[in-house]
């Protein structure tokens, strides 16, 4: 049975730090591009960065280049998301997907393109 876990978020204050860990079992984590997503209430679910099979390379979405990194760990089955300089615009369920179709980057931030997913955790920031 394909799991993945997220875990690490919470309430924090505008300027503040977070790190996001996604815990992948049931199917073969390392063969999988990993990516994160989050949606604030109301809105899309929006792609926030993904990371190919073996660690490299990794893509962001414009708007969060140089505040958030993505990474990995393949021999503890985990995903990350390393989130610094957190602001209110930033508060959103955030998830963790597993996807295993090559694709151009664009179309690897886009929810439809991922076949496993987390259930999310929660990341709240207030100014």
């Amino acid at each position: 049975q394909v799991q993945l876990v997220e875990s690490g978020g919470g309430s924090v204050q505008a300027g503040g730090s977070l790190r996001l860990s996604c815990a992948g079992t049931g199917y073969s984590f390392s063969g999988h591009y990993m990516g994160w997503f989050r949606q604030a209430p109301g809105k899309e679910r929006e792609g926030v960065a993904h990371i190919s099979p073996g660690g490299s390379p990794a893509y962001y979405t414009d708007s969060l280049k140089g505040r958030f990194t993505i990474s990995r760990d393949n021999a503890k089955n985990t995903l990350y998301l390393q989130m610094n300089m957190l602001q209110p615009e930033d508060t959103a369920m955030y998830y963790c997907a597993a996807g295993s179709t090559i694709l151009a980057p664009l179309w690897l931030l886009r929810p439809e393109n991922y076949k496993y997913w987390g259930q999310g955790t929660q990341v709240t920031v207030s100014s």
